[in-house]
């Protein structure tokens, strides 16, 4: 039992239920457009605080590098101390890291003003979704789900209009500033009316070693791969912090493989379908992060748009996917999940081939929307599947543990490919800044991130063979049939799948 005897699971007609899927809609949906409004923001940034290249690339990597590296620690520490308090510090925690990037005097305070939003984002992202589980009651529980799907993708569509906004009529330190205000009203509403919840069979320790040797990995290989840009690959600074990150990967697999509680138990690796269709996620999430990336700076350095149009151009990708990515799990659950992860990756890297043609002259309707289109219904045909292909490769007692592999590997993938496509793509130090120079950098980065989408789709030909829902083995219970088809985001697949109990 996860929640204390004396209350009872919450009813979907009584107004505390509707307080608390505010509460984590809120709260998750802060963590969610940190991940991409400010890609908006940079050239702004770029502007006012002299950024290089690097500079902007660490801008958005350190967030997503503490964000990955924390998120599955503190999905554990919710459990072990209670869900709603892990989540108002992290909800805190992230408030008072985005007063201090709003009010940054310099780039370097920025950008460890980033890191500690990520540390706290990992804590109030994976408690947002894992609340609604715990304190609902069972027959409510998918109508909970499915509105904080719902509410949470009209947030990331009304998110990238608000950015543009703000950075068009005030400053890009309201994108930021704003989060204060929000996160205030999110800590009165969860004090006020979300349950507490635990979880009594929690570990009582924590793999505080995997999280910092997890850390120290993908933090080496960033630092690397976002050095080889300006300093080349035989500088010390480029290959000593690779070299370094290695280190750090193969240590956090020993380490893993003898820990009592495992951040990782690398035992959820045992499905040959498991480790394929995470492959598969790490290439699409990075093409995703990678289009992302550089489409929306391009459109403002290059072609001119205006924010609120730049940090819309890609709003028809989150209406596509909140339409269509539930029939496409219905789809993948008749056919098996093969046919649509390969025909969605192959359909989306047509899309981005598309988006090569962005330029000087570019305009919206005849240049930008058909590519995103086509890669918006790419996505939708890919995402839903995907996910629900790997909590199906995991026995039941692995769901969790499986969803937050999924989602650890996506945004992992997201920080990888914004640190080395600019050296992918041979953009030079100044670059965002130079309009000739990010154009043609800006079409080799769409051919990258197309071959990558192509490489997702050929790996799920070749390799996921299985029908949608694997049947686990003898004696373990299965997945409920339509888990986890109503929240599968843009922004990294969802932490804790729909399950029934």
């Amino acid at each position: 039992m996860s929640m204390p005897a004396s209350l009872a699971p919450l009813s979907w007609s009584e107004p505390r239920a509707r307080w608390t899927l505010l509460a984590t809609v809120l709260g998750s949906g802060m963590a969610f457009l940190d991940a991409t409004v400010v890609n908006i923001a940079l050239p702004a940034i770029a502007e006012d605080l002299d950024a290089d290249a690097a500079g902007l690339q660490w801008t958005v990597n350190a967030y997503t590098l503490t964000l990955a590296s924390f998120i599955l620690l503190g999905g554990s520490a919710g459990d072990r101390f209670g869900r709603r308090r892990v989540f108002v510090v992290g909800v805190v925690w992230f408030a008072a890291a985005s007063l201090l990037c709003g009010l940054a005097p310099d780039l370097r305070t920025l950008v460890a003003a980033r890191a500690l939003q990520g540390v706290g984002g990992a804590l109030l992202t994976p408690g947002s979704l894992a609340i609604l589980q715990a304190t609902f009651r069972e027959e409510d529980r998918g109508r909970a789900i499915g509105a904080w799907s719902g509410l949470g993708g009209i947030a990331a569509a009304i998110g990238p209009f608000l950015g543009g906004w703000l950075v068009g009529v005030g400053s890009w330190r309201l994108v930021f500033l704003i989060n204060v205000p929000l996160a205030l009203l999110v800590v009165v509403v969860a004090l006020r009316h979300v349950p507490e919840t635990v979880d009594p069979q929690a570990p009582q320790r924590f793999d505080v070693p995997g999280a910092l040797l997890c850390a120290a990995a993908l933090g080496g290989l960033t630092y690397g791969l976002v050095a080889w840009g300006g300093a080349g690959p035989t500088a010390v600074t480029t290959w000593l912090p690779l070299v370094a990150g290695a280190v750090a990967a193969v240590a956090f697999v020993w380490v893993e493989r003898r820990s009592l509680n495992p951040m990782l138990p690398l035992g959820v690796f045992g499905s040959p379908l498991f480790r394929s269709v995470n492959v598969v996620t790490f290439l699409v999430y990075a093409a995703l992060s990678g289009v992302f990336f550089m489409l929306v700076i391009t459109l403002q350095v290059v072609s001119g748009f205006d924010p609120v149009l730049a940090g819309a151009a890609l709003l028809p990708v989150t209406g596509l996917m909140l339409v269509l990515s539930p029939r496409a799990g219905e789809v993948a659950q008749r056919v098996g999940p093969r046919l649509p992860m390969t025909l969605g990756p192959v359909l989306s890297a047509g899309g981005v081939l598309l988006l090569v043609r962005v330029g000087p002259d570019a305009t919206y309707l005849g240049d930008v929307l058909p590519g995103v289109l086509v890669f918006g219904l790419g996505l939708s045909l890919t995402v839903a599947p995907l996910t629900a292909t790997v909590l199906a490769a995991a026995p039941l007692r692995h769901a969790g543990v499986a969803s937050g592999v999924n989602n650890a590997v996506a945004r992992t993938a997201g920080l990888l490919i914004v640190a080395a496509l600019p050296a992918l793509v041979v953009l030079p130090s100044d670059g965002f800044a130079d309009p000739e120079a990010l154009a043609q950098a800006y079409s080799r980065s769409m051919v990258v991130c197309a071959v990558l989408l192509t490489l997702g789709g050929l790996l799920s030909f070749l390799l996921v063979r299985q029908p949608a829902l694997e049947a686990p083995p003898e004696g373990e219970p299965r997945l409920p049939e339509g888990a986890c088809r109503m929240h599968c985001a843009v922004a990294g697949t969802p932490l804790e799948p729909d399950l029934e109990e």
